[in-house]
């Protein structure tokens, strides 16, 4: 090739170039950029960025993003959602124009992540179908539907006594190890062929709990309709306080499907406590327990998104179990108290009751539903009140036979029905029942099948009566689930069964 030839070829690329040139358009993209001034435990404060947001999400070096929470005349106070080891005064802070936000979609169920939406299980990358913001406004009154369907936990006490509705907020509350973690985790393993999606949030917890709490779901069945989110004790305080919103949205998801969704919050005291760490480094004016005074909203905001959605919205629901604690049975103490007015009624734990053994440790006297009364199946509501009245009853007496004196034959059978009631009351963990078991142990309860059986013999006694209802016709069994509840013939039929199964342990006594 001659050089004429490679002029020709030179001019033609440069004309080429020049044309491309005049037709392209250079877009100028602003990009804001702050200064970190100072870092301080999980809080950062930001010079430079006049027109971010509240909650605006805000990138730092390293892939570290935190959240505009304080905005002031001359800074911004951010808290970090990550570690700030590597974050120092000076590096670069860059908006990103969108609030946090948290993957959604099938593909989460069975999967343990963290609230970023990041996999901690090592099953690889989680795909998902959209993303969600963490904070969203909770339903409208006129979207929402009463609660009219029982949320079954599989534990007698609770389905009997203190019924929880899909859709409702049942508060769990107790001192430490009185068992409330192990409540929520029979009620997710009921939920077993229930078409009910759960969703576990640990908040602040310790790793070696969130692994058992992850191996019994496994064990059980439980994970292929889960999703657990974690956070641990030894995560920065930002990311326990999002976790429970980005559960929430995950949820939410599910509920806005047309699903029947369940959410435990485990627990909300280290919630609080994270954000009044938060709040203090941002020198937010404390109140009562050294607490800010929006720590009353935080949890209104969370709670408040729990809810049974209207027939034209899919009629989904978004049932609440948030867990809190309690120190030396203080429920009067400030978070207790706040919760206990945002939700829908509470199951209160004893250490008391838990020491002697009576697990679950349900004190019936200071729990409450105030909405699962309307949505507990009708068959239960024929031996409720018997049930309490019995048990009331035998609670009062058995601090005066305590002193010794003369009882009248009448009291002593109330004193010993009464503790059949209790243990009959007592459940092993991991042992949820089905409608139909409970229905038949607390009917023979009701009606003194077991007064004739000694203590020491009441749980072979029990087992007996539930291995017996698999006896039962199909139509009684179905009819315990109907709106109509059941009838004397069916519980006639019951009673029955119960009976004749108990004869052969009565004879051997």
């Amino acid at each position: 090739m001659g050089a004429t030839d490679y002029n020709g070829l030179l001019n033609d690329t440069f004309d080429d170039l020049a044309k491309q040139t005049e037709n392209h358009e250079f877009k100028l993209a602003p990009k804001e950029v702050g200064c970190v001034t100072s870092v301080s435990a999980g809080v950062v404060k930001v010079s430079g960025l006049p027109n971010a947001g509240y909650e605006e999400l805000l990138k730092f070096p390293g892939n570290l993003y935190g959240i505009a929470f304080n905005i002031e005349e001359d800074e911004i106070g951010a808290i970090l959602l990550g570690e700030d080891s590597d974050i120092n005064a000076g590096d670069p802070v860059e908006r990103t124009n969108r609030v946090m936000d948290v993957p959604v979609g099938k593909a989460l169920l069975g999967r343990v992540i963290g609230p970023l939406g990041q996999p901690m299980d090592e099953k690889g990358a989680i795909s998902y179908e959209k993303r969600l913001p963490i904070e969203r406004n909770a339903t409208s009154i006129m979207d929402r539907s009463g609660v009219s369907v029982p949320l079954q936990t599989g534990i007698k006490v609770i389905d009997a006594l203190i019924p929880i509705g899909r859709g409702q907020r049942e508060l769990i509350l107790g001192d430490r190890q009185t068992g409330k973690t192990a409540i929520a985790i029979d009620t997710i393993v009921n939920q077993k062929d229930k078409d009910v999606i759960c969703v576990y949030c640990a908040i602040g917890q310790r790793a070696s709990s969130v692994a058992k709490v992850i191996a019994d779901l496994k064990e059980n069945g439980a994970m292929a309709y889960t999703i657990v989110m974690v956070t641990e004790g030894n995560n920065s305080p930002g990311l326990q306080y999002i976790a429970p919103y980005a559960a929430t949205s995950i949820a939410e998801y599910f509920m806005e499907s047309g699903k029947d969704v369940l959410i435990v919050y485990d627990d909300l005291t280290n919630h609080a406590r994270a954000y009044r760490e938060l709040s203090l480094l941002l020198k937010r004016p404390p109140g009562r327990e050294a607490f800010p005074g929006d720590i009353f909203y935080i949890h209104s905001r969370l709670l408040e998104r729990s809810t049974h959605l209207s027939d034209e919205l899919g009629g989904g629901s978004l049932t609440a179990l948030p867990i809190t604690e309690t120190e030396a049975q203080n429920i009067s103490a400030y978070i207790p108290t706040n919760l206990i007015s945002i939700t829908d009624g509470q199951i209160y734990l004893s250490p008391k009751q838990f020491e002697l053994g009576i697990l679950p440790a349900v004190e019936v006297g200071k729990s409450v539903s105030r909405v699962g009364g309307k949505a507990q199946f009708p068959a239960y509501r024929t031996i409720a009140g018997d049930l309490k009245l019995g048990f009331s009853q035998f609670e009062e007496l058995e601090t005066f036979a305590r002193f010794g004196s003369h009882l009248d034959e009448e009291t002593k059978q109330i004193i010993e029905h009464g503790k059949r009631i209790r243990e009959i009351l007592k459940q092993n963990e991991l042992q949820p029942l089905s409608v139909v078991e409970q229905i038949g142990v607390l009917l023979a309860l009701t009606h003194g099948l077991f007064d004739t059986i000694s203590l020491e013999n009441m749980r072979e006694a029990e087992a007996i009566v539930i291995k017996s209802m698999a006896a039962l016709p199909k139509e009684v069994q179905q009819s315990l689930y109907s709106s109509k509840g059941i009838d004397d013939a069916g519980e006639e039929s019951i009673l029955t069964v119960a009976k004749n199964a108990l004869t052969t342990l009565q004879e051997t006594e």
